[in-house]
């Protein structure tokens, strides 16, 4: 087997490296992402970061969105609670905002609805 090629590998680290602001559709940020795949920011796999009191803006997927709660707090706008470890699927279509009081590390799947 041969080594993996530099230009076939992507690494990044969530403690150490820099996150880009992800803007809701007003262009304010309601998170930052970090993500290694070269696609679209906030699509595809990537790890999200909400800062303490933070609020989503309300939104609907066009594909299933999938995420595990690495650490702190989310709640969804219907009041049901994630805790560090639930690994949560969304089915598309789902409309949903949600907010943490102490910020929260996500690891994130969501589809590119341009490939769908």
């Amino acid at each position: 087997m041969q080594p993996i090629a530099p230009e076939d590998r992507r690494v990044a680290n969530i403690r150490e490296d820099a996150f880009v602001p992800f803007p809701g559709s007003d262009g304010q940020p309601d998170g930052e992402v970090l993500q290694v795949n070269g696609g679209r920011t906030g699509y595809g796999f990537h790890v999200y970061r909400m800062a303490p009191g933070t609020t989503t803006e309300a939104h609907e997927h066009l594909g299933d969105e999938e995420f595990l709660l690495i650490e702190g707090d989310l709640t969804d706008h219907d009041g049901h609670v994630y805790r560090p470890g639930d690994l949560v699927w969304l089915r598309s279509g789902t409309r949903h905002n949600s907010s943490t009081v102490g910020g929260c590390l996500l690891a994130v799947y969501l589809p590119d609805a341009r490939s769908l």
